[in-house]
């Protein structure tokens, strides 16, 4: 008898595409977006999107960089470190959809937030990117005046992009009395946490799905060949602020976000999504793919998710070379840390 499923192909079924076939011979995860080297890709999002940056620029992609180190680090590590070569700007990690949205606005000053200067030992930091440098600059006015050399950088580049990767990572942050949300906790970082001034909140499917669809008609009214390939990092939070158990709370942020990633790529034709969540997070990985924290992802994680993006077209496309040989010794970048070490 006929049926609905009768005539799917093989990747359609659990035995056949999971059960049967090894972890390293799973094919067929994704269908890859159109991407040629000439395509001006830039990154943003939680730690893990740096490892598709990296990738991307080490293939032989035009991977932008629209703000490059100065000749004053020693070596790119020492550069990472205050935030250069991290993303295709000096953003920091855009954990939240919010960031992301406001971001944007600002960039194409469509909002001015009231909380931008948080003091930590006489040092002063920008607070929607605190993380970007660890030792601060000596004024506030030295940290604005950097902050609007950093928004001309992002204008150009969604002026100029033709794919945005977001790695989305949490929905959990940290608002003002203005509306500005955070990217850290106060205190964190830098800064000093008032109870009275700063709250916590959690973001629901509903406003994350709706920040991403107000930042990417932004981005589009001043790009329309602009396009978005959302992913979602499989690090789990390495801490919650809800009172719940930190899994729990884990799987929660990373249910919303996958929900939402997956509805707007179903829905639009110019937002794609690449599951390296379920590559990573999956049960057939059987967890070999975390490091003995459980949290961080290892090398050989890494490798596979690069091997299935690179997959199909893609693989032709981008020959070059891979990271594959130096990902045990990559340190990725990563503000939420501070909130275990606070």
């Amino acid at each position: 008898m006929s049926h609905p499923y009768r005539h799917q192909p093989r990747r359609a079924f659990w035995k056949g595409a999971v059960a049967e076939v090894h972890l390293a011979d799973m094919a067929d995860l994704w269908d890859p977006i159109v991407l040629r080297r000439s395509d001006r890709v830039a990154t943003a999002g939680s730690c893990f999107a740096q490892h598709i940056g990296r990738n991307l620029a080490l293939r032989g992609a035009n991977y932008m960089d629209l703000e490059p180190a100065p000749p004053v680090f020693d070596d790119t590590e020492q550069a990472r470190r205050f935030g250069y070569g991290v993303f295709s700007c000096r953003y920091g990690n855009i954990y939240t959809s919010r960031q992301l949205l406001q971001l944007v606005g600002e960039a194409l000053e469509m909002r001015a937030p009231s909380t931008l200067v948080w003091e930590r030992n006489g040092r002063y930091f920008d607070a929607l990117r605190p993380g970007i440098d660890p030792v601060g600059l000596e004024s506030p006015e030295a940290v604005i005046a950097a902050r609007k050399a950093h928004l001309a950088a992002v204008r150009e580049m969604l002026t100029t992009l033709d794919l945005l990767v977001f790695t989305l990572g949490l929905t959990e942050t940290w608002v003002t009395a203005d509306g500005t949300f955070l990217p850290s906790a106060p205190g964190a970082i830098a800064g000093t946490y008032d109870p009275d001034a700063v709250w916590f909140h959690n973001l629901s499917y509903r406003e994350v799905r709706s920040d991403i669809e107000a930042a990417f008609k932004q981005i589009k009214a001043l790009n329309p060949g602009a396009r978005m390939l959302l992913t979602v990092s499989p690090v789990p939070l390495v801490a919650t602020a809800t009172g719940q158990h930190v899994l729990p709370a884990t799987t929660y942020s990373k249910s919303v976000l996958r929900a939402v990633a997956g509805d707007l790529a179903a829905q639009h034709d110019d937002i794609g999504y690449f599951p390296s969540y379920e590559i990573i997070i999956g049960h057939p990985s059987r967890g070999m793919f975390f490091n003995p924290d459980l949290r961080t992802v290892n090398g050989f994680g890494v490798d596979l998710v690069m091997k299935h993006f690179f997959s199909g077209p893609l693989a032709a496309e981008f020959s070059g070379g891979d990271a594959s040989d130096e990902e045990e010794g990559f340190e990725l970048i990563c503000d939420e840390e501070a909130n275990e070490s606070a």
